[in-house]
């Protein structure tokens, strides 16, 4: 993660913070989110020699997913429950397969470029998790817990 923030920092990106391992960062960037991604993505496979996809958001959107909190009535460990951002809308025959992957008790609710899945059994044997980290999801995306959602958040408001 410090080569990461050091190579985003030579890119001419400020504020470049890493969250844990897993390639969270917030930055600062003038240029629009789209076009943050697709430098980060150049940047990581010029770097690193890998192919990652990256999805952007704006402090605004974050504090609005936060905010939306759309299983927070029924999640209640953060590390269960989870918010899958996506690049770009999700097809209709995606929805339709992740919703038929659901098991009781889990919890699905799809929210403009966001899904919130609440695996009180864990993700370990689910086939709703299964599905939403898979690749085969229809549109690009990543998945982080809720302890990670708002700890991005407080970060990204510093």
């Amino acid at each position: 993660m410090a080569r990461l923030r050091e190579i985003l920092e030579e890119a001419g990106f400020e504020d470049v913070r890493t969250h844990l391992q897993s390639g969270n960062v917030v930055l600062s960037s003038k240029a629009k989110p789209e076009e943050t991604a697709r430098a980060c993505e150049r940047l990581i496979e010029a770097e690193f020699g890998l192919e990652i996809d990256v999805v952007v958001r704006t402090p605004a959107e974050l504090a609005r997913v936060v905010e939306r909190n759309a299983l927070g009535h029924v999640a209640t460990d953060p590390k269960r429950y989870q918010v899958s951002f996506l690049a770009g809308p999700l097809p209709a025959a995606a929805k339709r397969l992740l919703e038929e992957a659901r098991q009781e008790p889990e919890e699905l609710v799809f929210s403009g470029r966001e899904i919130y899945a609440w695996h009180p059994k864990g993700v370990a044997r689910s086939k709703l998790w299964a599905r939403l980290a898979g690749r085969g999801l229809g549109a690009t995306a990543t998945a982080r817990n809720w302890t990670t959602v708002t700890k991005l958040l407080e970060i990204a408001e510093e």
